[in-house]
């Protein structure tokens, strides 16, 4: 599994600022297009938030699924808008800031 992780974080980290990737995004370029869950683990260990952009990874519909920093998914939203990340409600316009590789 750590290879795999290692995976994720390289995808992870070229996610530019203002940009978004869903779980199934980074699955798919780590090489594992069935591993979203997976992703979310990954997340969940992020070795190093500063270099590690966890908080751009968001779910295929747009909505927050967790964060442990700050205030959880609230600090994740404050982080995203800050960035210029589009929102509808509490969702990432998709269509908008999903980030294309």
């Amino acid at each position: 599994m750590k290879a795999f992780y290692e995976k994720v974080y390289t995808v992870v980290k070229r996610i530019p600022k203002g940009k978004v990737a869903t779980y199934q995004d980074i699955a798919k370029l780590a090489g594992s297009p069935g591993a979203s869950r997976a992703v979310g683990s990954a997340m969940r260990m992020n070795p190093n938030m500063r270099t590690i952009p966890c908080h751009r990874v968001v779910g295929s519909d747009g909505r927050m699924h967790g964060y442990s920093a700050g205030r959880g998914v609230i600090t994740k939203i404050q982080m995203l808008k800050k960035e210029g990340v589009a929102f509808s409600g509490d969702k990432v316009e998709l269509n908008l800031s999903r980030w294309k590789k």
